[in-house]
């Protein structure tokens, strides 16, 4: 039932997206719905602890395809977005992984804490949050945003890298990785809220 509700849902979305909004738009959802549903959680999520850096591919995609429905092309800006999120996703989820690592483990499922230890896996969570902390300055660097951009962007990063930081060295700590898997999260939203404010704070300056 869940497969046929779904199939119907994608069928419709790509009717919908192909006459109302534009062809392209439809195309790389349809691929990006290919990569999340069938690609990542079908074959990769069970296949390889790397499964959500792959997978996070297809989750980065939602605002590139926000991007193409209102331009109808591709271009530099779009994918920076996409890059932001694809940084993001690994130590997003292996926070996650981390606080859930029995979860995990009774299910057959190889996420980095299962099968690399979780003192790896922090390790990774804060060389990801560095990685995450440089490209979410590009955006500035290119022009694509200004100084509001910019000075969140350094302050939700610190805060983050300092979640990283304890999750690295202060590993006693049961409740920090939930902690930072759901600043993460806030992290994620109020940095691209900071990005539409900084673009219509710009907007105004320049009517």
């Amino acid at each position: 039932s869940a497969l046929a509700f779904a199939s119907v849902l994608g069928a419709l979305s790509m009717i919908v997206l192909w006459f109302l909004v534009n062809p392209l738009t439809a195309i790389l959802t349809f691929l990006s719905l290919i990569g999340y549903a069938v690609v990542y959680t079908v074959y990769l999520k069970r296949a390889t602890p790397q499964n959500i850096v792959i997978g996070g591919a297809a989750g980065a995609a939602p605002p590139v395809l926000g991007w193409t429905a209102m331009t109808n092309e591709v271009t530099a800006s779009a994918l920076l977005l996409f890059l932001i999120i694809f940084a993001w996703t690994p130590p997003h989820f292996w926070a996650l992984a981390i606080a859930r690592k029995a979860d995990y483990e009774k299910v057959g499922i190889p996420m980095l804490p299962v099968t690399h230890g979780e003192e790896y896996t922090r390790l990774n969570i804060l060389l990801y949050t560095i990685l995450l902390i440089v490209i979410t300055v590009l955006p500035y660097l290119t022009g694509m945003s200004g100084l509001i951009y910019l000075a969140t962007a350094l302050v939700l990063g610190g805060i983050f890298l300092r979640h990283a930081l304890r999750m690295r060295f202060v590993p006693g700590d049961a409740e920090l990785p939930m902690k930072t898997f759901k600043y993460s999260i806030t992290y994620l939203g109020v940095l691209f809220a900071a990005l539409l404010i900084d673009h219509y704070f710009l907007f105004m300056l320049s009517v």
